[in-house]
């Protein structure tokens, strides 16, 4: 039974307890109902400052119910991404990432009980754990951001995802290809994918906008296609074709007429039939995966010497570099790869093309040169008759 000794306060209360530990009582700011305070204390001195702070926190309107946090992370970061609106592709990853990396340390936990020491020890098991590193940055983001909504929430005073330089890491350098190497796999692959290759190259395009390429998107007499769309594909098959995700994801873009002949070409003997259907097609006439498409590449690489850590997306890496190289600024440069601003992307679409089709007429120019090619092909873009 509790020692009967109290001492009244204008604020709250403190009272010995038979174990010779001080507890506190504080009115409830919102229901006006005496509470004890969340731990006992060794001395009537802790206990008379732990009351005056959270008096003076009441005061401030900076009090936080100390029960608000007793709720398991894995309820809560559940509700969080039932409550957000998320691309499918994005949400399948968030749920990978919680399901693998976050859960298993924390779902069972309440999120009062989430301190910034356990938040450092846990991305420090995964590091150990030979986690890749930009894994463990994405886990860490997606855990600060699902905090920062409980502090948001008043279930917890403050983020313990407090580690500096914990959300970013250092992208390691990707091989720059040469116009020589790209050539080289453009002829090492089967013939239905060297446009795809050399499409990539003078545009930079990522795979999903090129796999969901249509044939009227392409305007061989201008040297522009149109990014009007994306394909993503998530981890069970299904595949989704949808909007560019921002203003500045729809784009034209413009190519070299270099290439004309091999788009052509492509056209004749590889694309689907009809100005609405898709310009690349996977190896039996259904949609381009990267699945269907990988074993090409590999196999490609291999036959054209390119090193094995040389991923198809590098071959986007040098078709920006090469626009870099000859003369685009840094507002083109992002027009071209679909990463600008709304209004970039605003002011890119109002303007003339030709400067885009400069800079394209400038990459072509280099490669004709580099690879000793005759002079532009004719208006009409016929091309050079291929064996299959």
């Amino acid at each position: 039974m509790a020692n009967s000794r109290g001492n009244r306060r204008r604020f709250g209360s403190v009272r010995q307890l038979p174990s010779g530990r001080w507890q506190i009582r504080y009115p409830d700011p919102v229901t006006g109902l005496m509470r004890p305070g969340e731990e006992t204390y060794p001395t009537k001195t802790d206990a008379d400052v732990a009351l005056t702070l959270i008096e003076a926190d009441i005061k401030r309107e900076q009090w936080t119910d100390p029960d608000a946090g007793k709720v398991k992370f894995g309820d809560f970061a559940d509700k969080w991404l039932k409550e957000r609106k998320l691309e499918d592709t994005t949400r399948e990853r968030y749920e990978g990432v919680l399901r693998l990396h976050i859960k298993p340390t924390f779902g069972g936990r309440f999120l009062s009980d989430i301190t910034p020491a356990r938040v450092r020890t846990w991305r420090t098991r995964l590091l150990e754990a030979e986690v890749g590193e930009p894994t463990v940055v994405k886990a860490y983001q997606l855990l600060r951001s699902i905090l920062t909504t409980a502090v948001d929430d008043e279930l917890i005073k403050r983020n313990p995802c407090r580690i500096k330089g914990a959300d970013t890491y250092d992208v390691p350098d990707r091989p720059v290809l040469t116009l020589q190497e790209i050539y080289a796999v453009a002829e090492a692959i089967q013939p239905q994918w060297r446009a795809l290759v050399l499409l990539t190259a003078f545009t930079a395009l990522r795979l999903g906008e090129l796999a969901a390429l249509r044939r009227r998107d392409v305007d061989l007499e201008a040297r522009i296609l149109w990014v009007r769309r994306n394909q993503a594909e998530l981890s069970s098959g299904k595949l989704i074709t949808k909007a560019p995700k921002s203003r500045a994801g729809f784009r034209p873009v413009a190519f070299p007429d270099l290439i004309v002949p091999d788009l052509v070409h492509h056209l004749e003997r590889h694309a689907a039939k009809g100005q609405d259907s898709l310009f690349f097609v996977g190896p039996r006439g259904g949609r381009l995966r990267r699945s269907n498409f990988r074993d090409d590449w590999t196999a490609a690489k291999a036959k054209a010497g390119l090193p094995a850590e040389v991923h198809f997306h590098d071959v986007r890496h040098f078709g920006n570099d090469l626009a870099a190289r000859n003369g685009a600024n840094l507002r083109e440069l992002m027009a071209r790869m679909g990463h600008s601003t709304f209004r970039a992307a605003l002011i890119y679409q109002h303007r003339s093309n030709d400067r885009d089709r400069a800079i394209a007429d400038r990459m072509g120019e280099a490669a004709r040169k580099e690879l000793g090619k005759d002079d532009p092909p004719d208006a009409s873009g016929t091309p050079v008759a291929r064996p299959e």
